[in-house]
């Protein structure tokens, strides 16, 4: 039987519905050095962040993905907090971000330390958190992957291999994620359990559909953004269900954000985007109740829970 990990515990199918798969409650974006994520305030961030996953709730969301790993501010601790206060489930990874983000015991860790904490949080708990890991975030630089990138990304793959656990990766352009998929496959792993987080950034529709056919998720996760309009998504969203993968595609829209480096956590924005303006222009555009069940409820079941 297969379950998602969350926050409050091991859930089943019929515990969750609508999952938004890639969000965030707390992420550091401030100069690496300054590591205002150490000092943050865990009452400011529950105090900030409850009523968004409170409205989530009210547009249909039940569970979200938090998205941040090692390396830019990670702290379940705190998200955990946050989630109690709420009473909302909320997915956690464990996993490391890019270069230059990466921290130097990772850089010291070999292949095999890196695989076995990557598992132990999958397995047992994020530190004294209480929180079991769900899957793997991960990331790649833009002009191709590093040394150190490519080893952490081969002990996921291990990890994955033990634990049947998905693995995202933070990847702007498409030719870095064929190269990220060679990897995982040359470590055993296979492409239908890793994510392309960040999809609509390649403008190439062709890869898209390439990376689809070898077996990956596609994950258009900038709804609502400046990034790419509405309409935008609702076309590529329309090229995706007719080349026959609507089965990998996941949609989010990557906000929440209290920043640690910015006063009371910077601006954040809510969750409700995707319900609330963004599913009634898909319908409009045609595409029907079942679909979109789909893409919102079957597809992050399918994809995070192991």
């Amino acid at each position: 039987m297969k379950t998602l990990w969350t926050t409050h515990g091991a859930l089943g199918e019929t515990d969750v519905e609508m999952i938004l798969p890639h969000e965030h409650i707390f992420v550091d974006l401030g100069p690496i050095e300054a590591e205002s994520y150490r000092n943050a305030a865990a009452d400011e961030v529950v105090a900030v962040m409850t009523p968004y996953l409170e409205a989530a709730r009210a547009a249909g969301v039940t569970a979200l993905v938090e998205c941040t790993p090692e390396g830019v501010g990670r702290r379940v601790d705190i998200v955990k907090a946050v989630a109690d206060a709420a009473d909302f489930p909320v997915v956690v990874a464990t996993g490391i971000y890019r270069e230059p983000w990466v921290p130097a015991w990772a850089h010291a860790a070999s292949e095999d330390e890196l695989k076995a904490w990557m598992v132990r949080e999958l397995s047992e708990q994020v530190g004294n958190t209480g929180v079991r890991a769900a899957w793997i975030k991960l990331s790649a630089g833009d002009d191709g992957i590093t040394p150190v990138e490519a080893k952490i990304l081969r002990a996921a793959a291990r990890a994955g291999c033990e634990t049947n656990a998905l693995i995202g990766s933070h990847t702007i352009r498409g030719q870095v994620v064929r190269h990220q998929l060679d990897i995982l496959e040359a470590a055993g792993y296979r492409a239908d359990r890793f994510v392309w987080i960040h999809t609509q950034a390649d403008p190439d529709f062709a890869l898209h559909v390439e990376m689809a056919r070898r077996g990956c998720w596609l994950e258009y996760d900038a709804i609502g953004s400046e990034w790419r309009s509405d309409e935008w998504f609702v076309e590529h969203i329309h090229r995706v269900l007719d080349a026959g993968f609507g089965k990998q595609l996941l949609l989010s829209h990557d906000r929440g954000w209290y920043d640690p480096s910015k006063p009371h956590g910077g601006t954040q924005l809510p969750y409700t985007y995707l319900s609330e303006t963004f599913l009634p222009k898909l319908r409009a555009s045609g595409v029907d109740d079942a679909t979109i069940r789909q893409l919102t409820v079957h597809n992050p079941w399918n994809a995070f829970a192991r």
